[in-house]
């Protein structure tokens, strides 16, 4: 009898064994609990007890999406980077107000990012890049679910993303995007959509607040077979706290997967965005002191504004050769209609596609691990520049025409070499050719203009790992940046300047990791030597563009820093820094100068009380706690502040979430950002972007899975 038994109880291993490999959890757990019942192991009653081995039961990890990797993926791969990068969780933000590019990327470790009015136009900042571009974008790759969303030229609008449809953004600084091409000395950021295998079934969601706020955001996504899907649709619309600041978008982000089989993936993308916003303006500081809801007169006389239409489709498709090879094919294709009154009015049309294939491979070389990577990426832009006097926001007389073009062939590899288990080495290279063309169309030929820039860029780079949970890195890298058309034809006439391109070394270390599940930090110290930096001439009173020049040398360094602690049962404080020490080195005109525009030091902190059940409450703080120069010659700055914000909530993966948070509590009056210019000789001018004022927020969230 008894032997019988423990013949049973081997066959039932065995059907447990095989269930497992076989099937998912659920469908394990199910068979084991069938097997034991069917085996009559316990069904007869014996005096003599079975030891039966223990039996463990894994759910295999499933990644569901082949052509976006998940969370856990993604944060997994970020570990194969030797120098700053981190991954975002949409959840983090989500518990408060979630409209600005600050709401979302405002902890993030080496990220300077402040809204210039309160709403989507910001002024975004990594490692000191486009320093002095303090409207739309440059310096940064900006891609969307790895297709890059800047136009051809590298300039980029902030009104295209929408916080609310990423499941996570990936944040690459510096020299540390070579997987997506990009060559740039801020780096490259990803807003990666939810897919319909970790997007839930419904989810709704509504914002309200101060200064005529309010976003609604609905959201969908599922499985039905091999196809998957994603909606949402999301509008927001704002007065301001500023006079002449009022805002409204809509937005659809859209994406549609279908598998072949278990390695073969295509998704389609579709995005449209509606963005109007009005534009009010720099302040003298003294004006902001007195009023900072008013509008800057010019800007208010002229009807300053940027209204824009995108719709942007797009592909991924991925193909896993096996165990430790993958090719990736990506295409896009966008069209934007700007209308912009400013100094003078700009009507410009245009469209942008462009191509990107990747190889994967991880096989062991000579018996060690490694990791290649290999990729081509060819992308088109072309520009209609229509230019008219500004009255009053219409267009008057034609100013100019012009017909822009731009191109850009970059092809990138790098290889990660595991010299012992623990110490890998990375080696990498990108060469760049682009070029900048221009056809006057009303000048008669007088501006045909074309340049071309081209250039080698390597890095190499170390990690150790200490063990699973603690790295230290260590990199060198080299990046590459040509001037945008706003700085080729920025000046009073547009005749095209065709500045040198911008370039730059960077020395970089750094470690990431967690200790004992209480502390998790990413800390990166960089050193960058810049030559050339494109630095672009500013009217100092009406703030119009006067051309763009190449200063000689310069050097970017500092400090980043996030660090998570938890200091007691349920309370713990997140925390970002940076130190921002850009200056001239040795420049004819200013010496060795600090770099205006970004505080030398930054803090925001949040400590929070977290229940098991998903509550939480606490303050938060922002502080930049010195004055730091609106001009180059360092003759005028911008004052140090602190803001006090609170926030209390429940966050809930399935029915209801609520959050209500105050903002600025103590009423500061201060410049969130500042223009940038020459000299201003000590001269109070209109260069101050205001903060928003004492403002109270809530939301209400509804999920289902």
């Amino acid at each position: 009898m008894r032997e019988n038994r423990v013949d049973q109880a081997a066959l039932c291993q065995a059907m447990i064994g095989e269930i497992i490999v076989r099937k998912p959890l659920a469908v394990a757990v199910a068979g084991v609990l069938t097997a034991i019942a069917s085996s009559g192991i316990y069904a007869q009653n014996t005096d003599e007890p079975i030891q039966l081995e223990t039996i463990q039961v894994i759910a295999p990890e499933v990644t569901p999406a082949i052509t976006v990797p998940s969370l856990p993926e993604a944060k997994r791969a970020m570990r194969n980077i030797p120098g700053g990068a981190n991954v975002v969780d949409s959840e983090t933000y989500a518990t408060g107000r979630a409209s600005t590019l600050q709401d979302a990327l405002g902890y993030s470790p080496g990220v300077f990012v402040q809204p210039r009015a309160g709403a989507d136009e910001s002024r975004l900042s990594i490692r000191g890049s486009g320093i002095q571009r303090t409207f739309h974008l440059r310096g940064i790759r900006i891609l969307q679910d790895g297709s890059r969303l800047n136009l051809a030229d590298g300039s980029a609008d902030f009104q295209a993303i929408e916080p609310l449809a990423a499941r996570y953004i990936e944040v690459f600084r510096g020299g540390n995007a070579l997987q997506y091409g990009s060559t740039t000395l801020g780096g490259a950021v990803n807003f990666v959509t939810p897919t319909g295998y970790d997007a839930e079934r419904f989810r709704a969601r509504g914002e309200a607040g101060s200064f005529g706020y309010n976003r609604l955001m609905l959201s969908s996504g599922g499985v039905h077979g091999s196809l998957d899907y994603f909606a949402s649709v999301s509008r927001y619309s704002q007065d301001g706290f500023r006079d002449w600041a009022a805002t409204e978008n809509w937005r659809m982000f859209s994406n549609v997967g279908y598998r072949f089989n278990a390695d073969l993936e295509t998704r389609f993308y579709l995005t449209y965005v509606k963005s109007d916003s009005q534009l009010p303006g720099n302040l003298k500081k003294a004006e902001l002191r007195d009023s900072p809801r008013q509008a800057n007169a010019i800007s208010l006389r002229d009807r300053y504004k940027r209204d824009l239409d995108l719709i942007r489709v797009a592909n991924r498709t991925t193909l896993k050769l096996g165990n430790s090879q993958q090719l990736e094919f990506s295409a896009f294709y966008s069209h934007k209609d700007l209308w912009h009154p400013i100094y003078q009015v700009l009507a410009q049309p245009t469209h942008d596609y462009g191509l990107g294939l990747r190889y994967m491979n991880e096989m062991p070389l000579a018996g060690y691990r490694n990791r290649f990577v290999l990729g081509f990426e060819p992308s088109w832009g072309t520009v209609m520049d229509n230019r008219f006097r500004n009255i009053s926001g219409r267009a008057g007389a034609r100013t100019a025409k012009f017909d822009q073009s731009a191109s850009s062939y970059a092809v990138y590899g790098e290889d990660r070499f595991y010299v012992l288990p623990e110490l890998s080495v990375i080696v990498g290279a990108q060469y760049t050719y682009t070029t900048r063309k221009q056809k006057d169309l009303f000048g008669a030929g007088a501006q045909d203009k074309s340049k071309n820039y081209q250039r080698f860029t390597p890095r190499a780079g170390l990690i150790y790992e200490l063990n699973p949970e603690i790295q230290f890195f260590g990199n060198v890298s080299t990046s590459f940046e040509p001037p945008s058309f706003a700085e080729l034809t920025s000046g009073p006439t547009q005749a095209p300047t065709f500045a040198k391109a911008q370039r730059a070394i960077t020395f970089e270390v750094g470690s990431r990791g967690r200790l004992f599940d209480m502390a998790e930090w990413d800390v990166a110290l960089y050193r960058a030597h810049v030559r050339n930096e494109l630095l672009a001439r500013v009217d100092p009173v009406t703030s119009s563009p006067l051309g763009t020049v190449n200063a000689g040398k310069t050097v970017h360094q500092g400090v980043e820093l996030g660090l998570d602690v938890e200091l007691a049962k349920k309370i713990y404080l997140r925390q970002m820094y940076m130190f921002n020490d850009f200056k001239f080195d040795g420049d004819p005109a200013f010496g060795n100068n600090q770099l205006a525009g970004i505080p030398r030091h930054f803090y925001k902190a949040e400590l929070t009380y977290r229940h098991a059940d998903g509550y939480y409450i606490g303050p938060n703080v922002e502080w930049s706690p010195e004055k730091y120069y609106v001009d180059h010659a360092n003759t005028v700055h911008a004052d140090s502040y602190a803001l006090l914000g609170f926030k209390i909530g429940k966050r809930s993966r399935t029915g209801f979430s609520w959050f209500a948070e105050a903002r600025n509590l103590t009423d500061e009056k201060y410049a969130a950002t500042t223009g940038v210019i020459e000299n201003a000789r000590g001269i109070d001018q209109a260069q101050y972007l205001p903060g928003d004022g004492r403002s109270f927020f809530a939301g209400l969230e509804y999920r289902t899975w």
